[in-house]
Formats: C-alpha cells, sequence, structure tokens
C-alpha cells in the first residue's frame, strides 16, 4: 500500500476513534463501518480502497482492544497531563500512534511518530505538533522502538 494510502487509512481510523470516545459508544467497529459507508457514498471524493480499509480496521481494532496498555504508556509519559484533560483529537492520535509503536512491527517508529504528527498539524490546534510528538517520542523510547532518552523530572 502506498504511503498516501496509509496516511488516508490513518485519517479514517482517527475519525472513528474520535467518534467513539465522543460518542461514548462502545462499537468501534461500527463507528469505522459507518465512516466508510459515508465515505464511499461521497459523489465528490474518491470510496476508501481495500486497503485502506483493512489498515484502517487493524489502527481501530488495535487501539480498541489494547486501550488500557495503551492509556498506561501515555499516561506515563505526559509527564503533567491526564489522558482525559487531553484534547479529544490528541489523545487519538496518540491513541492510534501508541498502537503502532506497540503492535505493529511492520511500521518504522519514525514513520507512525512523523505520520501521527502530520495528523496533529492536521486536526489539532498549534501547540498540538509539538505534544505528540513529545509524547510519542518518550513512548519509542520507554518501548524500545527508538525516539531520544528521556530523563524523568
Amino acid at each position: 500500500m502506498k504511503m498516501a494510502s496509509r496516511r488516508r487509512a490513518r485519517e479514517i481510523a482517527l475519525q472513528a476513534l474520535y467518534a467513539v470516545d465522543v460518542g461514548g459508544e462502545d462499537a468501534p467497529g461500527e463507528a469505522l463501518a459507518g465512516l466508510v459507508a459515508l465515505l464511499s457514498g461521497d459523489p465528490d471524493g474518491r470510496a476508501p480502497e481495500a486497503g485502506e480499509v483493512a489498515f484502517a480496521r487493524r489502527l481501530v481494532e488495535g487501539a480498541t482492544e489494547r486501550r488500557e496498555e495503551i492509556d498506561a504508556l501515555i499516561e506515563a509519559a505526559s509527564l503533567h497531563w491526564r489522558l482525559r484533560r487531553m484534547p479529544t483529537v490528541d489523545r487519538n492520535i496518540l491513541r492510534m500512534a501508541t498502537f503502532e509503536l506497540i503492535g505493529c512491527p511492520d511500521v518504522p517508529a519514525s514513520v507512525a511518530i512523523n505520520e501521527a504528527v502530520e495528523l496533529a498539524k492536521r486536526y489539532g490546534d498549534r501547540d498540538s505538533r509539538a505534544f505528540v510528538n513529545g509524547i510519542l517520542d518518550r513512548i519509542a523510547s520507554e518501548t524500545g522502538r527508538g525516539g531520544r532518552r528521556h530523563r524523568r523530572r
């Protein structure tokens, strides 16, 4: 799958995770399916390709199934932020990218982090990019997937 396709898959996965987080629904698969159906029926847009849907599903299911573990890693890496106080977009970008770091050995850590930063630039506020980058760098370091070494303060 091309990088642009994976980027689109990440955007779709982020939107599904966001919908579940905001809506309080327990059915991320249904949120993803609804989003794919909506995108497929958009006459002005391009329907998601099968590979994009499959990768988005992998991210949504992985981030959901391992949410407790992922949230603990994010909490540990975010020195002054509680997870529930983070902006919803940032929180879900972090969940998805953390899953890529711990559950997708086929995705280089630098790619997972860079793609998350791009999502933060596009969907977050002006501070999201640096916030997401810093936390994911710590998580990559803690999980042995790279990153600069950070000292706890």
